[in-house]
């Protein structure tokens, strides 16, 4: 019963920090590139896209396929960078928590 008493106070430990969490998420912003930076894409937290930067040598009529391309890649970049962050918050907050593998809060 011990065992399980200290799992409850754990677990109402990581929810008290997850209010902190929450707001840190909110606030990151990560940027993806893509084509040597000739595209960024920044997204927020929540994977929200709030920013597109396109080098203008890149606007070119014959080259339209190329610049859809590269849009895409850079938000792949910045979509995998901000999984990465999310991880490491998020490791941060359930440090010393054995969750079993492939659990998430």
């Amino acid at each position: 019963m011990k065992n399980l008493t200290g799992l409850m106070k754990q677990a109402k430990e990581i929810q008290a920090r997850m209010g902190e969490m929450q707001e840190r998420v909110d606030a990151l912003e990560v940027d993806g590139t893509s084509g040597g930076g000739m595209v960024t894409v920044r997204l927020k937290g929540k994977g929200e896209l709030v920013g597109v930067k396109i080098d203008p040598s890149m606007m070119v009529a014959d080259e339209v396929e190329i610049l859809e391309d590269l849009i895409v890649a850079a938000h792949m970049d910045a979509r995998t960078k901000l999984e990465a962050k999310l991880q490491e918050e998020m490791q941060s907050i359930t440090g010393g928590l054995p969750l079993p593998p492939g659990f998430s809060l």
